[in-house]
């Protein structure tokens, strides 16, 4: 086990804590990129089909043009793009290496990984939202059968799919699922398709639904999951569907816990926010920054790629100022 000394210690290598990292190598910080999974961990589990709402120059980091072949970069094309400028500018990540623990001490923090002990001076959590998925809480929800991620429709042609939610994913879901031989339903909360689905997409969703290749209940919700069926409280009762999957993509959150373990206080109106200067974007815990998603608490849809890669800049300059 190695006891490394630091002045930052960025966890997470999204694309907001590479960005981190390229600030810190500016001003030649010795800095250390922990990320838990692959670089940028949660664009790569995006479906592989998957189309942002961005364009390519608001998902730029440090001005480092973002050339894409399309008017709206795919998943792979960002994957491409993070990656070189990760190599390019051999920053200093390690992958695959899990953080445990932080604690406060009397010069900075001590952090537990699964692989090593470090010392640092100051911290970024840049984690994101995307590890932890909002569960239906039903019974049957265990069952192989149900899945919280979707990566491609191809293992779910000729099947019965339900497609739980009506957001992004779920819309993207159903129809790739659906054009690729599967046999879609969808099973939504509220009223409607929701307001900030791709305006591109939202027109096919809705002719679907019309015409009927689409089946779709509306202020439903699932209500048990069995191994060929499942039961679902409609507003006209409650009904069986014939099925073989279930895709809930209902959203994910932030690894609360996590946060509250290295002391990181939170708002209690319900949204979770946590506690964090605007200016400097550092935390209730003195030299403890927050960059990115994270800062959403439960709205993890206030905080995205284009509108929080600034923090990286107000974060390195503050800890530059305080070091």
């Amino acid at each position: 086990m190695e006891d490394l000394d630091l002045d930052v210690l960025i966890i997470g290598a999204g694309p907001i804590g590479i960005a981190c990292a390229l600030e810190c190598k500016k001003r030649n910080l010795n800095y250390l990129v922990l990320e838990k999974g692959a670089l940028t961990n949660s664009l790569f589990n995006y479906p592989l089909n998957m189309t942002f709402f961005s364009t390519s120059e608001k998902l730029e980091i440090d001005n480092i043009p973002f050339i894409s072949n399309n008017p709206k970069p795919t998943r792979n094309e960002a994957l491409e793009y993070y990656r070189r400028v990760t190599t390019s500018n051999a920053l200093n990540i390690n992958l695959y290496e899990t953080v445990i623990d932080v604690n406060k001490t009397p010069t900075g923090f001590k952090v537990q990984s699964d692989k090593a002990e470090y010392n640092t001076k100051k911290i970024i959590i840049a984690t994101g939202f995307y590890d932890i998925p909002n569960l239906l809480n039903v019974e049957g929800e265990d069952s192989p059968k149900v899945f919280h991620y979707y990566k491609e429709a191809h293992p779910f042609t000729l099947q019965d799919i339900v497609v739980v939610g009506a957001s992004n994913s779920s819309v993207d879901a159903a129809l790739e699922i659906y054009r690729k031989g599967g046999n879609v339903t969808m099973i939504v909360r509220g009223d409607a398709i929701g307001e900030r689905v791709k305006y591109w997409v939202k027109p096919d969703i809705l002719n679907r639904i019309e015409e009927g290749s689409i089946k779709a209940y509306f202020n439903s919700e699932i209500k048990e999951i069995k191994p060929s069926e499942i039961i679902v409280n409609t507003p006209k009762g409650e009904k069986i569907i014939t099925n073989d999957y279930v895709i809930a993509l209902t959203g994910y959150r932030p690894n609360f816990k996590f946060l509250e373990k290295a002391g990181i206080a939170f708002s209690t109106d319900g949204k979770s926010i946590p506690n964090y200067n605007p200016e400097t974007m550092e935390s209730n815990v003195k030299g403890l920054y927050l960059a990115g998603v994270i800062c959403g608490g439960k709205e993890t849809h206030k905080w995205f790629i284009e509108n929080s890669r600034v923090h990286a800049k107000m974060i390195a300059n503050h800890i530059e100022q305080t070091i």
